[in-house]
């Protein structure tokens, strides 16, 4: 749960960003369509990530009266395939009593098989939700936790709460997973403005004890939120497990991003593999938060969304939006072992079962000093597009993808320059820059640029070289700014392949 005063900074700039844009103005142009998006209000965290019985729950931080923070409750979706969600009534709201507001804060859920909880009925295992009970008259944060019997449609609250509390402002955002090797639940909590996690353990999900504390490593310009731990194997090799710690903090601008650690823990306390000074990036864009990973997936399977937190272009009638479910994997690389993102494996049957009209493929394609067009006029014209291409470097001195093209107007080009080795991504218009250019270096592997560009209305994630590095940000084009074209400037580049997916409805 990021800082409160970043929404109240929000509610006091943005009549003066808005510009023309009325905040109650509807903008369907900009709603996701393979993006999860409240049906409407406000959005932040995902929270209590789930998978029971080949349904996704997706729980999340929500606003069930206006378009704007506040009122702090567990919205909640479900789906069966990652991308067609159905909306469902909160599920667990905020609390007031005569002397105290409860704002249900981040956390996580899970299913509780062994009963360890005694929450269970009639033989059927609970599902427990372990989150932060912010209470803003008392100033306080501590963990709360909350079960249902109902399959994750209401929860009840848990009579001793709190389970855990530091008497502390700020202490939030459990993530809770399972120790199958000590049957013991595991929590990762933040203590945001000490940049620091701490460990808990416990049998039975009421009483915690401390493990151990990691910290004041890595990137410490920011306050750390939405903690996670995650056990991998590196290489997909059983004999090789490391661990996942990733922490919301900044990105290499220390704009709003997240970071990650590896390194291995032994049941109570997490030992980086890296120097503490070492900085690992989950994003390098300016708009990825808040990520955690589903529980109870099938498989050793492990895959996270996060909130796509927004710009001060303002949406209506919701605000905030999720990212592209994400598989995690750890690979070996010449720098390491480092954390690769692919979205999630899932989709693939989503994106077979299109029709041939909402599908687009070419091959060993030269591209010489030219745009190559890719929309027409009834088809790839929608900015919904899921793109995959390899490029060949040649003799251009930049290449690549420009997408939500006007006539005579702007774009967005998606390049990556020969010389200086950067991907870029940087709104034109008349050939010009015009705004802020983001960069990233990439080097070419085996000789190739692979990117997935994923452009849904106003989000962009770019999976660069099979996700060794991801870049996500928002963009909100002009009406009518819906083309798209492959480049190369100044010489020729080879466009190995080229698959793209009209995902409109």
């Amino acid at each position: 749960m990021i800082k409160k005063t970043l929404f109240a900074f929000l509610a006091v700039a943005l009549p003066a960003l808005l510009h023309a844009q009325d905040a109650s103005t509807p903008t369907p142009q900009w709603r996701p369509v393979y993006h999860f998006t409240p049906a409407k209000n406000w959005t932040n965290d995902p929270n209590g990530l789930i998978y029971l019985d080949g349904v996704y729950h997706l729980y999340y931080q929500h606003n069930p009266f206006e378009n704007k923070w506040g009122h702090m409750s567990w919205g909640h979706a479900t789906s069966k395939d990652l991308l067609h969600w159905k909306h469902l009534p909160v599920a667990i709201p905020e609390m007031e009593s005569k002397d105290t507001t409860t704002w249900i804060f981040s956390g996580s859920a899970v299913l509780d098989k062994q009963n360890s909880s005694g929450f269970g009925k009639n033989g059927k295992a609970p599902i427990v939700a372990i989150y932060t009970a912010d209470q803003p008259k008392q100033q306080k944060e501590s963990q709360f936790i909350a079960y249902s019997n109902d399959g994750g449609l209401t929860y009840t609250q848990y009579a001793g709460n709190p389970v855990v509390d530091i008497n502390k402002k700020d202490f939030r955002d459990p993530s809770v997973i399972w120790l199958e090797d000590q049957q013991k639940w595991l929590m990762t909590v933040a203590v945001p403005a000490e940049h620091k996690v701490q460990f808990y353990s416990s049998a039975n999900l009421k009483n915690w004890e401390l493990l151990s504390e990691f910290g004041d490593q890595g990137d410490t310009r920011k306050i750390w939120e939405c903690p996670s731990l995650t056990p991998l194997y590196v290489d997909g090799d059983p004999s090789k497990k490391k661990w996942l710690l990733m922490v919301s903090s900044g990105n290499p601008d220390a704009a709003t991003g997240m970071q990650y650690f590896i390194g291995d823990f032994d049941g109570k306390t997490f030992t980086n593999s890296n120097p503490a000074e070492s900085k690992l990036f989950v994003d390098y864009g300016k708009t990825f938060y808040a990520a955690i990973p589903y529980n109870h997936l099938p498989e050793g399977r492990q895959t996270m969304i996060g909130w796509l937190m927004p710009f001060e272009t303002a949406t209506f009638p919701w605000r905030g939006q999720m990212s592209i479910p994400r598989d995690l994997l750890l690979k070996t690389t010449p720098a390491g072992i480092r954390l690769f993102q692919q979205p999630s494996a899932v989709l693939n049957a989503s994106l077979d079962k299109l029709p041939a009209s909402k599908k687009l493929s070419k091959k060993d394609v030269t591209i010489n000093n030219q745009e190559l067009p890719l929309n027409t006029a009834n088809g790839f014209n929608t900015n919904t597009n899921w793109i995959e291409a390899a490029f060949t470097p040649g003799t251009a001195t930049d290449f690549g993808l420009k997408i939500a093209q006007q006539k005579g107007g702007m774009e967005t080009v998606l390049g990556y320059n020969t010389q200086s080795h950067e991907l870029y991504l940087a709104d034109m218009k008349g050939g010009k820059v015009s705004g802020d250019v983001q960069k990233l270096q990439v080097q070419p592997v085996n000789n190739k640029i692979k990117l997935q560009v994923l452009f849904d209305k106003s989000s962009l994630e770019v999976f660069v070289n099979d996700g060794e590095q991801v870049l996500t940000t928002l963009l909100f084009p002009a009406a009518g700014a819906t083309g798209f074209a492959a480049f190369a400037k100044e010489g020729s580049v080879e466009l190995n392949e080229l698959k793209v997916w009209n995902l409109d409805k």
